[in-house]
C-alpha cells in the first residue's frame, strides 16, 4: 500500500487456538502489507505454541521464496502466569482440553495479565523511543483499552469470529433477553424481529447466565470495555456477511474493518487434488496430507463427507455410537476425526468401544472411511475435489475454511458463538443443515442418515441448492483478498492501516502544540 515505515504494533490474543492463529495470520497480512513490526504477547505456553508454528512455517518458506520469514518481523514476548496461583492444573495456559468448570476459572485469570501485559508495552514503547501505533487486542481482553489509553495509542479490538456470531454472543451477554422471556424462543436486542433465538440452543452456561453467575460477570466488563475502543477487525468478508456486518455496525456503534478470511494464502484459490496447503499450526497430525490425498483420490468428486468438531470439542459415548452407525448406513464415504467421547481424556487413546463392533474394521475394508485420530490436515481435505460436505462444530475457523472452498455444512454446534454462526449459516445463507446440537441432546441414526442424504444430494432439491449457494460464496471468500490491490479485504486493511496512521500523526501534533 504505497512506502513503507518503521512502525509496530503489539497484539494480545486470547489464550486458545482458535485465536492464537488469526491472530498470528493477522500478524503476517499487516507486514506484508506495510512492513512494520509486530509483537505478540502471551503466556509462556502459548508463546512456545506461537514459537513452533513460526519455526515451521519459516522452514517451510526458506524452500519457496527468498523474502523474509516471519522470525524477523514478528516478535514474541512472554507474559509471566502461574496456572497453580488460580486454581488451575500445573501448565494450564490455553482452553485445550480444559473442562468447562476450568475455562471459567481460566478467563477470570486472565484478567491478572493486565499489569505484566501494561509493563510489558511501557518497556517496549520506552525501547522504540514512541508508543505503538496501536494495541490490537482480543475482545476477550477488553481492558487492554487501560493499556492502551495509560500508553497514549489506539485501541483496536479483533473479533475472530464473524460479524453475526460476534454481534449476538455482545448482545447476548450485555443484555441476558432470554431472562425475560416466558417461552422458549428470544428476541436479541440489535437484531431484526424475525431473527427469534430459542433458550434450549444455547448453551447450559449461558441458559443459567443472570448477571451474577462466574460467566456474566467476566463476559460483561470486558465486552463493555472493548466498546471504548478506537474500533474492531473483524475476521470475515463484506460482500459474504452483510446482514451482520450491518448489525455489528449499528450496535457498537464504531468502524468495523472487514480485513477475513484468515487462512493459509493458498486457500484464496479452489486448488486441485495436487496442491498441498501444507498449513502448520504446531500440531502434530494423526495422519500425513499425502495419505489424505491419496485416500480422497480413490473416491469420486463431491462424494466424501467430512467430519470434525474442532480442536477441543467431542460429543457423547451415545452420540458417538449413533453417528457412527448413521454415517454406515448412508453409504457415504467418510473421513472422521476422532477423540474419546466426553468424559474421557480428550487427547488420550481412541478405543474400538467406543464405537459398534466391528466398525473400524468394515470401514478399512470396504474403504468406506478414513478414520483419524486426534488432528487432521482439515484445509487440504475440504478443498479435494472429493469432498461433498463437512459435518463441523460450526466454529468459524471451519467455517470459512469449508466455504472459501466451497463445501456446504452439516451443522453440528456446541457452544461459544457456534449456535449462531450455524443459524446465520442456515436461514442467512442456504449453505448449511442443523443436525443437532450440543453433547446433551441424543441423536437417532435414521436422522443421521436421513440429512446426510439430503445434503450430498447434489443434483436435486435442498442439497443441490446448498452446494450452488456455498460455491457463490466460496467465490465471494476467495476474492476477497485473491487480488492484492482490488479484493475487498485488502483495501479494508489498507484502510484500517491508514486510519491509524493519521490519527497517531494527529495525536502527535496535538501533544507538540
Amino acid at each position: 500500500m504505497g512506502s513503507k515505515t518503521h512502525e509496530y504494533i503489539v497484539m494480545l490474543p486470547f489464550l486458545a487456538q482458535g485465536h492464537l492463529i488469526p491472530f498470528l495470520a493477522l500478524a503476517r497480512q499487516i507486514h506484508q502489507r506495510t512492513g512494520f513490526t509486530i509483537t505478540i504477547a502471551n503466556t509462556p505456553l502459548n508463546i512456545k505454541y506461537l514459537r513452533s508454528t513460526i519455526l515451521s512455517h519459516d522452514h517451510d518458506h526458506d524452500l519457496h521464496s527468498n523474502s523474509s520469514s516471519d522470525s524477523n518481523f514478528i516478535h514474541l514476548a512472554e507474559l509471566p502466569f502461574c496456572s497453580t496461583q488460580h486454581g488451575l492444573p500445573p501448565n494450564t495456559e490455553n482452553t485445550e482440553n480444559l473442562s468447562l468448570k476450568d475455562i471459567a476459572t481460566l478467563c477470570h485469570a486472565s484478567m491478572t495479565l493486565e499489569a505484566p501485559f501494561h509493563s510489558l508495552v511501557r518497556d517496549i514503547t520506552d525501547k522504540e523511543g514512541k508508543p505503538p501505533l496501536c494495541i490490537i487486542s482480543d475482545v476477550f481482553f477488553g481492558w487492554a483499552v487501560n493499556v492502551a489509553n495509560s500508553i497514549g495509542c489506539a485501541s483496536i479490538n479483533f473479533t475472530t469470529c464473524g460479524a453475526y456470531g460476534t454481534s449476538a454472543y455482545i448482545s447476548f451477554w450485555l443484555n441476558l433477553p432470554h431472562r425475560f422471556s416466558e417461552s422458549d424462543e428470544f428476541a436479541l436486542p440489535g437484531f431484526p424481529d424475525r431473527c427469534q433465538f430459542r433458550t434450549s440452543q444455547l448453551h447450559p452456561f449461558a441458559r443459567a447466565a443472570d448477571g451474577t453467575d462466574t460467566w456474566s460477570t467476566y463476559m460483561q466488563p470486558l465486552i463493555s470495555y472493548s466498546l471504548q475502543s478506537h474500533g474492531w477487525l473483524c475476521n470475515t468478508v463484506e460482500e459474504f456477511e452483510p446482514l451482520g456486518l450491518e448489525i455489528l455496525r449499528k450496535y457498537i456503534k464504531l468502524p468495523v474493518w472487514t480485513i477475513g478470511p484468515l487462512l493459509p494464502s493458498a486457500a484464496s484459490k479452489k486448488c486441485s487434488d495436487s496442491n498441498i496447503f501444507r498449513q502448520r499450526t504446531g500440531k502434530k497430525h494423526g495422519i500425513s496430507p499425502e495419505k489424505c490425498i491419496e485416500w480422497l483420490n480413490l473416491h469420486h468428486p463431491g462424494t466424501v463427507l467430512y467430519i470434525s468438531f474442532g480442536s477441543q470439542n467431542t460429543i457423547s459415548a451415545s452420540q458417538m455410537m449413533e453417528l457412527a452407525l448413521g454415517l454406515e448406513a448412508s453409504g457415504k464415504p467418510f473421513i472422521w476425526v476422532l477423540r474419546p467421547p466426553l468424559g474421557f481424556d480428550i487427547k488420550g487413546e481412541f478405543r474400538e468401544e467406543w464405537l459398534p463392533e466391528g466398525f473400524e474394521k468394515r470401514m478399512n475394508e470396504s474403504k468406506q472411511a478414513l478414520l483419524v485420530q486426534n488432528w487432521a490436515p482439515q484445509l487440504d481435505i475440504l478443498s479435494h475435489e472429493s469432498i461433498g460436505a463437512f459435518l463441523s462444530h460450526c466454529g468459524w475457523n471451519s467455517v470459512l475454511e469449508s466455504l472459501s472452498q466451497g463445501v456446504p455444512i452439516i451443522g453440528w454446534p456446541m457452544a461459544a458463538e457456534q449456535i449462531y454462526n450455524s443459524k446465520m449459516l442456515v436461514e442467512e445463507m442456504g449453505v448449511c443443515v442443523e443436525l443437532t446440537w450440543g453433547v446433551q441432546r441424543e441423536i437417532e441414526r435414521k436422522e443421521v442418515k436421513r440429512v446426510i442424504d439430503l445434503v450430498m444430494n447434489k443434483n436435486e432439491g435442498q442439497g443441490k441448492e446448498m452446494k450452488k449457494k456455498a460455491a457463490e460464496n466460496g467465490k465471494r471468500i476467495r476474492a476477497a483478498t485473491k487480488d492484492q490491490e482490488e479484493g475487498s479485504s485488502v483495501k479494508a486493511l489498507d484502510e484500517f492501516v491508514r486510519t491509524i496512521l493519521a490519527q497517531t500523526t494527529l495525536e502527535y501534533h496535538n501533544h507538540k502544540i
